[in-house]
């Protein structure tokens, strides 16, 4: 893979890197440029077949390998990709569009699971149950077998470094299909892995039309495990398919985070944080800041403060020095925007900064919608862009009630210096995650999912490893 973004995309299946030659493919586009830049290959049915029957047997072989040596695989694919870190960011920005000091983080806290799930695999301990002497009863933690797993766009090396982590860790082969929009910086995180040490048919890449892969994959009796990273519609679809083989799944699915923002905060402090993160990737981040609900003596004041530095970020290519946010990530983007901003102030909303698409790019303004009322589209809709909606509330109680009201429960956060109110909040907040006072979420050792629509099961922490694990009882008499 080459740091200018050449044509050198391929699929790993089998233990052998497979060009577009002869094979159908998809035109790659930069965002910033709104053009294609590369053709990337398309996996047939005859290579889902081959990968299949790859995993099966790297399966086998990689559950046999101790966990010292998988640790010691996982922590140089760790070393490389640190390593490595420049020239994937480049590869990165250039495809989905984040600034690359943003791609750097994201390519750094890849590293840090594979670093974490290296130790983590060491602390995979059963039990021993009581039983009258001669008599033994022993619960054992195992790997659940093969693996599929399907990333996003919005951070294709972080949520797949999220999966792989792990599911290696455990001992499982897994079948990678990222997001077709980025193919060059996931490739390359296969790379690290491959170059570590990790065995060629332990783990597999495979990119092309998502239906006809992810119906082949979960058909497959091969596969025991799927995790999906995405929307709830493509969530609620897979998991019909793998009802039909009772797979075993995980489901990271949309948010629409809420953030509480309560009077008694340093609103100058408080207004530099929500905005760097609510327009961190063009708000492109399933756990966003979306709906701001502001306690009412320092509403209007939110207003003014978060329109002006709204509209003073430096919009632009990300691979240019002091740009603070890039295009959206592909061309449907602008459109899905353009239609909840004229939904929302068709129903009273007021439009203070921003909301229009602009530039020969996937380009969009950071916008701030007003009194948005419940009714809008936006405000039950997860906009998965750089736009913000604000109402303001008088109580706890009501401002609680506006918080859970929808379907999503992925990430909710909460501004306040009150100690009681914080636990109060901390405790009533119908989200899988909730931030008091920080964005820091998403983190290695920390459970990361979702409650209601948002999904269920967990990336992160010893429950991350867990679900790439089936518990078996063995008694002895």
């Amino acid at each position: 893979m080459t740091q200018d973004y050449t044509s050198d995309l391929a699929l790993f299946i089998n233990g052998s890197w497979r060009s577009g030659e002869g094979r159908e493919t998809l035109r790659v586009l930069n965002p910033a440029l709104g053009s294609g830049i590369a053709d990337l290959p398309v996996a047939t049915p005859a290579d889902l077949e081959e990968a299949l029957a790859a995993a099966e047997q790297g399966f086998t072989a990689w559950r046999m390998v101790d966990v010292d040596t998988r640790a010691a695989i996982l922590r140089k694919a760790a070393a490389l990709i640190r390593e490595r870190a420049d020239s994937i960011a480049v590869l990165l920005t250039t495809e989905q569009g984040k600034p690359k000091a943003e791609a750097l983080g994201e390519i750094m806290g890849a590293a840090s699971f594979f670093d974490f799930y290296a130790e983590e695999a060491k602390r995979a301990y059963g039990r021993v149950l009581v039983r009258p002497t001669g008599q033994r009863a022993m619960v054992l933690k195992q790997p659940v077998g093969p693996v599929a797993v399907f990333t996003p766009w919005n951070f294709p090396v972080y949520m797949l470094a999220k999966k792989l982590a792990p599911a290696l860790a455990a001992g499982c082969s897994v079948i990678a299909k990222p997001a077709e929009e980025c193919p060059a910086s996931s490739s390359a995180l296969m790379r690290c892995l491959l170059d570590a040490g990790v065995p060629a048919n332990a783990a597999q890449l495979v990119f092309g039309v998502p239906d006809m892969i992810s119906r082949t994959l979960i058909a497959s009796p091969v596969i025991r495990k799927v995790s999906f990273t995405g929307s709830a519609a493509v969530g609620k679809h897979l998991m019909r398919l793998a009802a039909d083989g009772l797979k075993r799944i995980t489901m990271e699915l949309g948010g629409h985070a809420p953030v509480l923002v309560f009077d008694d905060v340093d609103l100058p402090k408080v207004l530099d944080v929500l905005v760097a993160q609510k327009f961190r990737n063009a708000g492109q981040v399933c756990v966003a800041p979306t709906r701001f609900y502001v306690q009412e003596r320092i509403y209007e004041a939110f207003l003014t403060g978060f329109a002006e530095r709204a509209a003073a970020l430096r919009v632009g290519n990300g691979l240019e020095e002091g740009v603070q946010m890039g295009p959206l990530a592909n061309p449907r983007r602008p459109a899905a925007l353009t239609s909840l901003i004229g939904n929302a102030t068709a129903r009273g909303s007021r439009l203070l900064t921003g909301g229009a698409a602009y530039g020969e790019g996937f380009f969009f303004q950071p916008t701030l919608l007003a009194d948005v009322p419940n009714e809008a589209a936006i405000m039950n809709t997860e906009p998965f862009g750089p736009v913000a909606v604000t109402r303001p509330f008088a109580t706890l109680d009501e401002a609680i009630a506006e918080a859970n009201r929808g379907p999503f429960g992925l990430a909710a956060f909460a501004f306040t210096h009150d100690l009681r109110t914080a636990n109060l909040v901390g405790d009533a907040l119908e989200a899988g995650m909730v931030g008091i006072n920080s964005f820091a979420i998403s983190v290695a050792d920390a459970p990361f999912g979702g409650v209601k629509e948002s999904g269920f099961g967990s990336e992160g922490g010893s429950e991350g490893l867990d679900s790439y694990m089936v518990v078996k009882a063995i008694h002895q008499a």
